[in-house]
């Protein structure tokens, strides 16, 4: 359902009444972004400094597509525009990125989709520098990585094996350490949707098994070290877009199982309520496996694959709650 709400700014003037500003905001609608000039899946992201970055990637259809990349993408919400950033030091996909202090921090992922790494390397927008941080205790990719109150928790991901991974590690920047965390209470997960909601870290949907996608959801309290067990979302999938705007957390798209369509489910979780909404508005392209960034109260859904195995989207989709 499509809502529209306007905001009118009047100033009275002296001489008289006159409207001098007129801002309008539709709610629950999607919009478009300048695409990307490499359409990618698979791509770390974050925002650092008023802009959004995309780390890597694949630039082709398929999961055992060699063409991974180490490009920075960078787009710029205000302009509408992208420039080039500073190649990360290596090709990379299914990494995971998080920003503390204006300082962007990528974890793991794997250059061949069958090896995974431990690496850790910090881009300073300053400098403008890749610099290498404590490997993570272990190596993995398609983790999801979420901050709270400056510490980056990465959660999930798949290891040498291809296993799927409950494991929890904290990374803190200001000692460059790491600490093991309590584990996910659903068990093994990959490519969860996750974000902060006032001081709990949610994390929803993914791939616990091959050929399984789970709607689980759970949340984690940081000074308990605490897992528990939240509404399930409605529409089970893995690899959507997702993020935190408010008091909701937003997941969008993602892989459907057995179907191996690209979603365009749009569903909001209130943990305060612990209930998900179901009937915002679809995302105008499926997508699954892309970026994900939230940005002045609105969620940006970047890249992916139209489907499964299918064809790599340049496309930018802005949701706006």
């Amino acid at each position: 359902m499509k809502t529209t709400s306007l905001l009118v700014v009047v100033l009275l003037l002296s001489a008289g009444a006159a409207s001098v500003a007129v801002a309008q905001v539709a709610h629950n609608t999607w919009t478009s972004g300048a695409p990307l000039p490499t359409a990618v899946a698979f791509p770390a992201t974050a925002v650092l400094k008023h802009e959004i970055y995309v780390i890597g990637g694949n630039l082709g259809p398929g999961v055992n597509s060699t063409g991974f990349v180490a490009e920075v993408q960078i787009y710029n919400p205000v302009a509408n525009t992208w420039s080039t950033g500073v190649s990360y030091p290596t090709v990379i996909s299914s990494a995971s990125a998080a920003v503390v202090k204006n300082v962007l921090y990528v974890f793991g992922g794997t250059g061949d989709l069958e090896t995974p790494t431990n690496a850790v390397w910090a881009y300073n927008p300053k400098t403008k520098t890749w610099t290498g941080k404590a490997a993570m205790p272990t190596a993995r990719w398609g983790s999801a990585a979420v901050v709270e109150k400056n510490i980056i928790y990465v959660i999930g991901g798949v290891d040498v094996g291809e296993n799927r991974l409950a494991t929890v590690e904290s990374y803190n920047p200001a000692t460059n350490t790491w600490t093991e965390e309590a584990p996910l209470l659903l068990g093994a997960n990959d490519a969860v949707a996750a974000g902060l909601l006032a001081t709990t870290i949610v994390v929803a949907d993914g791939t616990p098994a091959s050929d399984v996608v789970t709607g689980d959801a759970e949340g984690y309290d940081a000074i308990t070290n605490t897992w528990t067990a939240l509404a399930t979302d409605p529409t089970a999938r893995v690899g959507s877009c997702f993020g935190s705007i408010g008091p909701k957390f937003y997941d969008v798209g993602g892989f459907l199982y057995p179907t191996n369509a690209a979603g365009t489910v749009n569903e909001s979780f209130q943990l305060s309520k612990n209930k998900w909404t179901t009937t915002l508005a679809l995302m105008p392209q499926g997508t699954m496996l892309g970026g994900s960034a939230v940005y002045k109260g609105q969620l940006y859904c970047i890249g992916g694959w139209a489907s499964w195995n299918g064809s790599v989207l340049d496309n930018v989709q802005i949701y706006q709650p």
